[in-house]
């Protein structure tokens, strides 16, 4: 029964060997948000990562767990919402993902319709009266594999991820099906139960470096007048001689914090004679999620931001891009004094080869 806290993984580079840990599984990562469901009979629950309920958000993910999961079962997987592209291809799509947490019923039940998402099952918590929590992983997918057994020929929303104990085609996985917006691998111990909450898997995450514009700074939500901190730097990239919002840079210590907002104060200056400046007239929020504006998500937050001189350059690390904007969070690596500011533009950006979503999980 809920509360459960799901299993986690630790971050590592590159494709483990698994004769170093007793042998491994391998299986895509997706990029959704975690949810454990719990389902008996007609019950069903979804709940997130940090154990909040999910349930009233993905109305058809309930009335699907009760046509196409077993009786009695506890799954661990993702959800996602994938849309088909121009190219005629499925990618996922994290953003589309994230307007389906809102408050209202109406357009909850809209989106449902309108960008129905889907979910991967990855693991087995309990079946029947079973509990297979420390049952290890190997028996784990095995009972998985036979419960889900149904769910082939029948699409969305439902689907088993595919696993493979071969590293080779592991690290063909972590090149090839980022193109349908996946994050990485996932490697698992054979042998390993279900730690709640531990982190017992392993992740290999895409890493990749740009070297961005730093255009304005928020300040942190301790900072006070007589201590200024630094909450995050607000990134940009040039596109067609404009300066685009490219995401954010943040995660700093305190000490740091305190370093940066004095190092930057040289560079700020009114909004009127920032590149964003016609942005901070803007209300509601717009395709290329510009600093300043509203959103359901940041409705009642404070967006106002220190406009800087563009002068300066920041080499950041990155995972992978959503559109125009970094997915998630850059991190800071190093301040770029040798690079002129209007030459940092999109360009300079890896691409991944387009891969069709329906791909992965019919595979």
């Amino acid at each position: 029964m809920p509360p459960v806290r799901p299993m986690l993984a630790k971050a590592v580079k590159g494709v483990p060997d698994p004769a170093e840990h007793g042998g491994l599984s391998f299986e895509p990562k997706w990029d959704g948000f975690r949810c454990l469901v719990f389902k008996d009979g007609d019950e069903v629950e979804l709940t997130s990562r940090n154990t909040k309920p999910l349930t009233r958000y993905f109305p058809e993910l309930v009335e699907a767990a009760r046509r196409q999961l077993p009786a009695r079962c506890v799954l661990d997987g993702e959800v996602y919402v994938a849309l088909r592209g121009e190219n005629g291809i499925d990618r996922l799509q994290f953003e589309v993902l994230q307007e389906r947490i809102h408050p209202a019923a109406s357009r909850i039940t809209m989106l449902s319709e309108k960008t129905p998402a889907g979910y991967v099952a990855f693991d087995l918590l309990a079946l029947d009266d079973e509990s297979y929590t420390e049952r290890p992983f190997a028996e784990r997918r095995a009972a998985l594999t036979e419960a889900l057994a149904g769910l082939a020929g029948q699409g969305r929303p439902f689907h088993l991820t595919r696993t493979t104990e071969d590293p080779a085609e592991a690290e063909r996985w972590f090149e090839q099906f980022e193109g349908a917006g996946l994050d990485g691998v996932i490697a698992k111990p054979l042998g390993g139960p279900y730690v709640e909450n531990g982190r017992t898997m392993m992740k290999i995450k895409h890493e990749r470096t740009a070297d961005v514009v730093v255009a304005g700074y928020r300040e942190h939500k301790t900072s006070t007048p007589e201590r200024p901190l630094l909450g995050s730097l607000l990134l940009g990239l040039y596109r067609e001689g404009s300066l685009q919002h490219v995401g954010v840079s943040a995660s700093f210590t305190e000490k740091r914090r305190a370093e940066l907002i004095e190092e930057l104060q040289p560079l700020v200056c009114p909004i009127s004679e920032h590149p964003w400046g016609a942005w901070q007239e803007w209300a509601i929020a717009n395709p290329d999620r510009v600093p300043g504006t509203q959103s359901r998500w940041s409705q009642g937050k404070d967006l106002s931001f220190t406009p800087l001189r563009p002068e300066r350059v920041l080499e950041v690390k990155y995972d992978a891009m959503e559109g125009s904007r970094f997915r998630h969070t850059a991190h800071f690596k190093r301040w770029r004094e040798d690079r002129d500011p209007e030459s940092c533009g999109y360009d300079q950006l890896e691409q991944p080869v387009r891969y069709d979503l329906a791909e992965v999980l019919e595979g």
